[in-house]
């Protein structure tokens, strides 16, 4: 009866998971049309945009630093469930406003709306989503089971992809709308909450609000400055645990730094090199998540039993490089659809990584590390803006010192490189003993 319950639960958590990555993917090809008709009208290169871009990712970076850690932590105390409904709804906001208008001056309160909503949404879903999933599978099976949640979200991206190649843009953005409020109700009607034992469970919403959760959890730290020195210093002292975890940790960050660099560039590199635009973009992410959930499903759970979980984290750091360095030189518009192809093999790195860590922590720490694990990727995210969005404006520009306008993709390559030659270094983990309770 009690693995019945699990399968039912897993299959609600991947049908809400891939409603909700579908709402927030469906708007990625769109949204630099957007942003650029918004800021710069008529222009393929637009500073103004790259640098609120780079703002948005910091400011988001920063809060996600102190948020996550807290969030993980508090959905280890208060269920799964009551901590996935807040960033879940607050996703909905900011895509109802570009359903509404994309005007200039809409387009700046969805700027506004989408970098505070972000502080808490921005990995909070797929973190918790983690915790769920560890919660409920054997320590053994736990990278094939992550692996089947990052391929359903793949599935996700690749229908919502399909979709926004043909839709208009304002469709696009109200079906997102209709789908993020879709996975909302789902989920608060069909997803059981995943903590077992409900003696440890405190409900999050009674009579006190959640802020008074929040302060409860962290007694004596009234401000956010007290809550982000506070996660910082679990930060610290979770990699300082064991060996392993902190290798991880570093491989992650330099990883999430070289993901957010790519992400940072490429959409403006494309634009302003082959002027693509939102079908072009759609295309190539496409061939991205096709490549990428046809990994995860199918090869991952091969893979995994044969190779372990550090081989095939190496494995996918090593093409990830690959892809940002071909893309970087890329001499004709067929070549970045080349180099998509990467992701059958790129795709890996995360689900290890979270199955290492899930591995060295007892299960009613799970929540917390995956939350800390999310907190390295944020302040990745932080610094990345600092860098790559001042060499991605000034490399597209006529400043340029060398025509090279891939430059800073090329530095995101070998960032990540830094990240595959920490990983040849991680040696298999011993699990942690999931006997005993807090």
């Amino acid at each position: 009866m009690e693995e019945v319950t699990t399968f039912h639960g897993l299959g609600h958590l991947f049908m809400t998971i891939f409603l909700y990555c579908f709402s927030a993917f469906i708007v990625a090809p769109a949204i630099t049309d957007v942003s650029m008709a918004a800021l710069c009208p008529g222009k393929d290169e637009c500073s103004l945009a790259i640098y609120l871009s780079g703002f948005q990712q910091a400011i988001t970076g920063v809060g996600s630093l102190m948020m996550m850690p807290l969030v993980g932590s508090l959905s280890d105390k208060h269920g799964r469930k009551s901590l996935l409904t807040l960033p879940m709804t607050l996703n909905i906001l900011p895509l109802a406003t570009l359903a509404w208008s994309r005007g200039t001056t809409i387009f700046y309160i969805y700027y506004v709306l989408k970098t505070f909503t972000s502080i808490v949404c921005e990995g909070s879903v797929l973190c918790l989503a983690l915790a769920y999933v560890a919660d409920n599978v054997p320590q053994g099976q736990r990278a094939s089971a992550f692996g089947i949640l990052t391929g359903i979200a793949s599935c996700a991206f690749v229908c919502a992809t399909l979709c926004a190649r043909f839709l208009s843009t304002a469709a696009t953005f109200q079906v997102a709308t209709t789908m993020a409020v879709l996975s909302t109700v789902y989920m608060r009607f069909f997803l059981p909450d995943s903590i077992r034992d409900n003696s440890l469970v405190v409900p999050i919403v009674t009579s006190e609000k959640l802020s008074a959760a929040l302060l409860e959890d962290y007694p004596g730290h009234r401000n956010r400055i007290s809550r982000a020195i506070c996660s910082v210093r679990e930060m610290a002292s979770f990699m300082r645990s064991s060996v392993p975890l902190f290798q991880v940790a570093m491989v992650s960050f330099f990883s999430s730094l070289g993901e957010a660099g790519l992400q940072a560039s490429s959409m403006y590199y494309l634009k302003a090199k082959f002027r693509f635009n939102k079908d072009q973009f759609a295309d190539l992410m496409i061939i991205f998540g096709t490549a990428g959930s046809i990994s995860q499903l199918l090869f991952m759970p091969i893979l995994v039993p044969a190779l372990k979980e550090e081989r095939l984290l190496s494995i996918g750091l090593f093409f990830g490089c690959a892809h940002m360095f071909l893309l970087s030189v890329a001499w004709s518009s067929w070549v970045p659809y080349m180099a998509a192809m990467f992701s059958l093999l790129s795709i890996f790195p995360q689900s290890c990584m979270r199955s290492i860590v899930s591995k060295q922590v007892a299960s009613y720490e799970q929540g917390k590390a995956q939350g800390i694990m999310s907190s390295i990727g944020s302040l990745a995210n932080v610094i990345s803006p600092l860098v790559f969005s001042p060499l991605t404006d000034w490399f597209l520009s006529g400043r340029a010192p060398f025509d090279f306008p891939g430059f800073s993709i090329m530095c995101a390559g070998f960032t990540m490189t830094i990240a595959f030659i920490q990983s040849l270094m991680i040696r298999a983990t011993t699990p942690t003993s999931e006997i005993g309770s807090p």
